[in-house]
């Protein structure tokens, strides 16, 4: 039987060590499967030096507005959107907007001049109303006044003065922070395609239709877009609406804390709404952004631009009464089938129990679709009339689908570990603030500690965690303590490196 001795304890002469979070490192983003998207990032980054991933991120996710209306592409579950949602995740000071704002700069243009054009087009539009509504109540009062034939050349008159002219479609393409009622309004009055892009993106997270009466409603609207499906809504005020043929691309930039909350909504992950995004937090480059390293290429920067606007002004294929998007399916060219089929059963394969996969199986099982989704996109801005997605693509999108996926991971595993470590620190706060004696023993913890450690597992994990860092020393195994041998306990050491 042993006694307790502090003096036979050897510390490390750097004393305990902070309590940090153990965060994997990013991979690096995999520019070159940009494909016809990669100059224009480069460029970007070139100029901002910002982490490359952002600019990534907002080519994607244009691109995916731009021709998401004209066709859906073949995926192993069926024809589907090549709609994108993005989540990018960086502090501020990381050059978010400077990243945004070139790739975006043609669609700003764009729907600037389509702004002007429509206070024209609303003018004529009321001139046009103003003389049909008098010529409709005209009739209908000498209607009122009159009888038998006159009253049937009166209902004459009104079928052949026609419908009443229609308002103009609204043409902006994006929006910042919108409920989902103003989404729809929208998609009733506008355009059929729709992005929702904000470099403030905690504006949209944080807004009237997030909060918590409207969030599961937006989470379940939002999910059934990026599916593809029709808009639902029936309000006593509006009554029925059922809108079909719409798209919808998201991409908000946030900051951590916001992100971490998002994370964190059970609601968003269980109602499959956050294994919908592409995520990422690459690694900071504040600190190493010098001029003399920056590199400006306009000429890049313009033929993205021209691009956009090419593919803006073309006519999406729709209904013209109802507005709905009429898109083809893009089919996949064998070659680019048969790598999908192999990378979506790389995937099932890494979900089962056990498996690398198996605590992001939300995020997992929608890997191969965003692949192909990806794909698509990248398809389509090279030729709107491409008759199929290549091997090329297929193989673009499967790399950074699956970048997109060790991010996820990564991600997931920091919040775990992250909740580990914020465990261990209220473990060593109680301690130190709290505990009246030298050593702690894991049933110590969970009879008197913090109520969140009051479970075997949690309470002996955070104090492993603080074993480790050098705030606990592991006694032996039937050290005495508190007159009794222990088969675990552990001595206290202070910030100094000092037994309590």
């Amino acid at each position: 039987m042993k006694v307790f001795a502090p003096d036979l304890i050897q510390f490390a002469v750097e004393g305990p060590q902070p309590l940090v979070r153990e965060i994997a490192p990013a991979a690096a983003y995999p520019s070159v499967d940009l494909g016809p998207l990669r100059a224009a990032v480069e460029a970007v980054q070139g100029r901002t030096q910002a982490p490359v991933a952002i600019p990534a991120a907002s080519a994607l996710t244009v691109a995916s507005l731009v021709v998401q209306g004209f066709a859906n592409v073949e995926t192993l579950g069926g024809p589907r959107p090549v709609s994108l949602y993005a989540l990018t995740i960086a502090r501020s000071g990381e050059r978010k907007s400077s990243c945004d704002a070139p790739l975006m700069a043609a669609l700003r243009d764009f729907e600037n001049q389509e702004a002007k054009a429509q206070r024209d087009a609303v003018t004529a539009w009321q001139n046009a109303h103003a003389v049909w509504k008098g010529e409709r109540d005209g009739i209908l009062a000498d209607a009122k006044r009159s009888k038998g034939e006159k009253k049937v050349a009166a209902r004459a008159d009104l079928d052949a003065l026609g419908v009443e002219p229609a308002e103009p479609a609204n043409n902006d393409r994006t929006v910042t922070e919108p409920t989902f009622a103003g989404l729809t309004k929208l998609y009733q009055t506008g355009q059929p395609s729709l992005g929702i892009f904000s470099d403030e993106g905690g504006q949209f997270l944080g807004g009237f239709g997030m909060n918590s009466e409207n969030r599961q409603s937006t989470l379940a609207a939002l999910n059934d877009l990026w599916q593809g499906n029709a808009i639902r809504r029936t309000r006593a005020g509006d009554g029925h609406a059922t809108l079909y043929g719409r798209r919808l691309a998201v991409h908000l930039m946030v900051q951590p804390s916001v992100a971490r909350a998002f994370m964190a909504d059970r609601m968003a992950a269980d109602t499959g709404f956050l294994p919908r995004f592409l995520i990422c937090e690459p690694p900071s480059t504040i600190g190493t952004r010098l001029h003399a390293n920056a590199r400006v290429d306009d000429g890049v920067l313009a033929k993205f631009a021209d691009r956009l606007r090419a593919i803006l002004e073309t006519p999406m294929p729709m209904d013209e009464e109802t507005r709905e998007l009429l898109p083809r399916v893009l089919p996949l060219a064998p070659e680019a089938r048969d790598l999908l089929i192999r990378f979506a059963d790389t995937i099932e394969a890494a979900q089962a129990p056990g498996g690398d996969l198996t605590h992001v199986t939300g995020y997992a099982s929608k890997t191969a679709e965003q692949a192909a989704r990806i794909a698509g996109v990248l398809a389509l801005w090279q030729d709107l009339e491409t008759p199929a997605v290549t091997a090329q693509d297929m193989g673009n999108g499967i790399t950074l689908a699956q970048f997109y996926l060790s991010e996820a991971v990564r991600l997931a595993d920091a919040a775990s570990v992250s909740a580990e470590v914020d465990r261990a620190e209220m473990l060593r706060k109680w301690l130190v603030e709290k505990w009246e004696h030298p050593e702690v023993m894991a049933r110590d913890v969970v009879q008197f500690g913090p109520n969140s450690l009051r479970e075997t597992p949690k309470a002996c994990a955070a104090l492993i965690i603080l074993e480790n860092h050098g705030w606990l020393v592991r006694l032996e195994r039937g050290t005495v303590v508190r007159g009794a041998p222990r088969k675990a306990a552990w001595q206290i050491v202070n910030g100094s490196g000092n037994v309590v």
